[in-house]
């Protein structure tokens, strides 16, 4: 059942791909018809997530401009005796690592080190791979001795390479790591379980200031805060002014997906870095070490565990990361188009949710079927919907023969579809004027035609969707689908500086 359910994504995507060109020419007037209304349902699926864009953005910036750990100290948020007193509480950081830069990595730390919140409630783990090499523990061992007396605790842990049921990945990693931090530092501390939140941040992550503010703030206020994952909002902007327009518009696309996301919590599931309570993470098994979308699927892990009643509660606050990059062109082309890949992979969790709702029959009928349909519709618009968007607006005028092209529905087909996209267009200026808002100080002031550049280059987001939508997302499916040696490992995305200005 499960090798079948991993076909399920690509069957529904290559299914949609042939009957374009096969409808095209047997249903021309048809599929005219159905475009005009997917494109009509575009518009209007357009300017319902611009409002959940704009509620985001807005709750974001009252966020950010919030002394958390005042307010904290100002009330108790918590609704019942059994919930710990905020100054109670441990933030365990894990960073895993492979073998980013030096100066990448020590960026993150500046920023953990200088978090308005205790230092001596952090415990901060560097997460190391045997596999990287020497060079790796020795930088460990450089960032240990700078930063070790900036925390309640600083562990750097090396992941033995080539350990049995395990793929090379962040999932494995945060496991071994998430393992020894119990065993070298809380148990014998003695530190309740229940006291703990688990931060697992990329590691090219840096924080604002009042982010363990923040989160502690919500874990305490929320309903039944240990069924939750407590999830940011990704701001790829730490190399914004070094990357390309390519990586630019990609970047924020994701950003803007995931703050429309976070005023639609009945759909938002966990992404990239995440923080979880410890106890929650126990009895779950930490993150599961065979797959490469370990920062999604523990979601799903939680939701099993317990029979549907798991969520993620959005914070309505950002983390800071990178965008990809290279020194060239295509090289930065090609880090792109590989990150978005491994995104896409995500459809792996289909089959793994897919048999999970056909064993627990606890769950909720409603809930499996409204988390099957989302999920799945999810992935098939992620790799066919911008190329149904551009090529059924010509393509039954190519393959609908003489007497289709001859009719009125034909000669108006490409204006009407013309003039409704350029309507959607609405969504990509209020994107581009979003994004100059998200831009981080520069120590070089931006010029008016800087600002003008940083809105031209919204024109690619059509081409974006495509080469690093569409293209990325069939293939991942693809592979899932057709399995064996065509499944993908983990791929860690190059990190790197050049000079700021």
């Amino acid at each position: 059942m499960r090798r079948f359910f991993e076909t399920i994504p690509a069957v529904f995507t290559w299914l949609t791909l042939i009957l374009m060109f096969v409808l095209s020419f047997w249903l021309p007037v048809w599929v005219s018809i159905f475009i005009i209304l997917f494109d009509i349902y575009w518009l209007l699926k357009t300017v319902f997530l611009s409002f959940h864009l704009r509620a985001t953005y807005s709750e974001m910036k009252r966020n950010t401009k919030i002394d958390w750990l005042a307010r904290l100290q100002e009330r108790d948020v918590r609704k019942d005796a059994a919930r710990p007193a905020w100054d109670e509480l441990y933030h365990l950081v894990i960073l895993p690592m492979y073998n980013e830069p030096y100066e990448v990595v020590r960026e993150s730390f500046i920023r953990l080190a200088g978090a308005h919140y205790p230092k001596e409630k952090m415990i901060v783990i560097l997460a190391l791979e045997e596999r990287a090499g020497e060079a790796v523990r020795a930088m460990g061992t450089r960032l240990e001795a700078e930063f070790k007396d900036a925390f309640h605790r600083f562990l750097v842990t090396v992941h033995p390479k080539d350990l049995p049921d395990e793929i090379p990945g962040k999932g494995s990693n945060e496991a071994w790591a998430g393992a020894r931090a119990k065993e070298e530092i809380i148990d014998p501390g003695a530190i309740p379980y229940d006291r703990i939140l688990v931060s697992v941040f990329d590691i090219d992550t840096q924080i604002y200031p009042e982010y363990f503010g923040r989160l502690t703030y919500a874990f305490l206020a929320a309903e039944d805060p240990f069924r939750a994952i407590y999830q940011p909002v990704p701001f790829f902007v730490n190399n914004v002014y070094e990357a390309g327009a390519f990586a630019r518009v990609v970047s924020f696309s994701c950003t803007f997906w995931q703050m429309m996301q976070q005023s639609r919590p009945e759909r938002l599931t966990s992404f990239s870095s995440q923080s979880i309570p410890f106890r929650t993470l126990v009895d779950i098994g930490f993150w599961q070490k065979d797959i490469v979308s370990e920062d999604s699927r523990i979601f799903w892990q939680g939701f099993f565990r317990y029979h549907g009643d798991f969520r993620t509660e959005p914070l309505f606050f950002p983390v800071a990361m990178d965008a990809p990059s290279a020194p060239t062109f295509w090289g930065t082309v090609k880090n792109i188009y590989k990150q978005q890949r491994r995104w896409a992979w995500g459809a792996e969790n289909v089959p793994y949710l897919l048999e999970g709702f056909r064993k627990d029959k606890e769950i909720p009928r409603k809930k499996r079927w409204y988390w099957t349909f989302s999920t799945i519709e999810g992935y098939h618009s992620w790799a066919t919907n911008s190329l149904m968007i551009f090529a059924l607006g010509w393509l039954p005028l190519f393959l609908g023969g003489k007497h289709y092209n001859e009719t009125l529905l034909a000669y108006n087909l490409p204006h009407i579809t013309r003039l409704i996209i350029s309507l959607s267009m609405v969504g990509i200026a209020s994107s581009a004027v979003l994004s100059i808002l998200l831009l981080p100080p520069r120590q070089q002031k931006l010029r008016i035609r800087d600002y003008g550049m940083y809105l031209l280059q919204w024109v690619l987001m059509p081409f974006t969707l495509i080469i690093f939508g569409a293209f990325p997302g069939i293939e991942a499916q693809t592979r899932l689908a057709v399995g064996g040696k065509w499944r993908l490992g983990f791929w860690v995305t190059p990190k790197g500086r050049r000079e700021k200005g």
